[in-house]
């Protein structure tokens, strides 16, 4: 029997569960599409992720300049879904034993929805000590803020440093909370639990995503000149102290600082416009992911976007390289065969590395 997507409400996202389960995606998709009914402009995509086995989430987020807080509010989204998954599973009698582990989790963003994923892995190579975070924010800032005032950029490390330390302050709470969630709904499945199940059997690794595998779809990392036309009234906005948060520049150097992506994959087009100095600066400048890593699709910025209808799909066709209409059978080739090619690769390279700190921690 076909299984059929069925997105429910739960905390502010919308979730297709799985019965049998083999990881959790966790969606985010691209300005306007992302925000407005994502179920149904990502509809062909997320319905091939869910038949492979896996669990979707569909993290909608707000249309704002401060990316900061919307990439606070998503990891904040997964601690509280977290033992959501795993108390709706044991009510219907679905397997659950994927949810206890965060590694499991996956992120796809599709277009500025991947900038959010790309703050939260920089965020995973934070120091540990807050004098190190706050010196690695003026770094940062110092090197991207061109003829900024040495006290406007220290304003500016300042509002930095107080939200990324007001967000892992939070998130810490809210990981040891989601633990003992976790515990208590699991212990309540007495049919499978034959011991009592701790909270330290919850296996969170980092509380933003270190160990969690990303997939990029024609990612986007630009600032006001490419939301607000013409270029001349984005600049102008600038000047008045208006911007996104980070800036592209700024996203870059917390990216590269980082030494971290090595759970990514990058699906692209060399069509895609919007896209084009994004991927150029992942090309030329950061040189990841390696080349096994990547794959090109033929169409543009929008080739994420399809609805089904039967055996056919609808497309969002922004070059003429791509029918409005497609039998799913040629769009799978033409799409998400890569999509879920770099998914198994990723999954493969995370057991691999899991089996090597394995044997790191056994004693001689």
């Amino acid at each position: 029997m076909s299984l059929k997507v069925r997105f429910q409400p739960v905390s502010f996202s919308w979730v297709a569960l799985h019965p049998q389960p083999q990881g959790v995606i966790q969606f985010i998709g691209g300005a306007f599409f992302g925000t407005f009914v994502p179920m149904l402009f990502y509809r062909y995509l997320l319905e091939c992720l869910f038949k492979q086995g896996y669990t979707i989430i569909i993290l909608p987020f707000n249309f704002t300049f401060d990316h900061y807080a919307e990439a606070g509010f998503l990891i904040k989204e997964q601690y509280t879904l977290m033992p959501e998954l795993v108390r709706m599973a044991e009510q219907v009698g679905y397997e659950y034993e994927i949810y206890l582990d965060d590694s499991n989790f996956y992120w796809i963003g599709h277009s500025i929805g991947c900038k959010y994923i790309a703050l939260l892995e920089a965020f995973s190579a934070l120091p540990k000590e807050v004098y190190e975070i706050k010196e690695l924010i003026r770094e940062v800032v110092k090197k991207t803020s061109g003829n900024l005032s040495p006290e406007k950029q220290e304003k500016k490390v300042q509002s930095v440093f107080t939200d990324l330390e007001n967000l892992i302050n939070e998130l810490q709470g809210k990981s040891s909370q989601a633990k003992k969630l976790v515990s208590y709904y699991v212990n309540q499945d007495s049919a499978r639990v034959q011991r009592n199940f701790a909270e330290s059997d919850v296996k969170i690794a980092s509380i933003f995503i270190k160990n969690q595998g990303s997939l990029f779809l024609a990612p986007v990392n630009t600032g006001l000149d490419s939301a607000i036309k013409p270029k001349i009234f984005a600049d102008f906005i600038i000047r008045l102290g208006l911007n996104v948060k980070p800036t592209p520049e700024e996203t870059d150097a917390l990216i590269e600082n980082s030494n971290l992506f090595n759970l990514l994959g990058l699906v692209y087009s060399p069509l895609d416009n919007i896209g084009k100095s994004t991927l150029q600066w992942f090309f030329n400048i950061f040189k990841k992911p390696p080349e096994d890593f990547r794959a090109e699709f033929k169409g543009g910025h929008l080739r994420p976007l399809g609805l089904s209808l039967g055996n056919l799909v609808i497309n969002f066709p922004d070059t003429f390289s791509v029918p409005p209409i497609q039998s799913t059978n040629r769009r799978n080739a033409e799409f998400e065969l890569y999509v879920l090619q770099l998914l198994n690769y990723l999954k493969q390279k995370r057991q691999f590395r899991r089996q090597e700190v394995v044997r790191a921690e056994r004693p001689t």
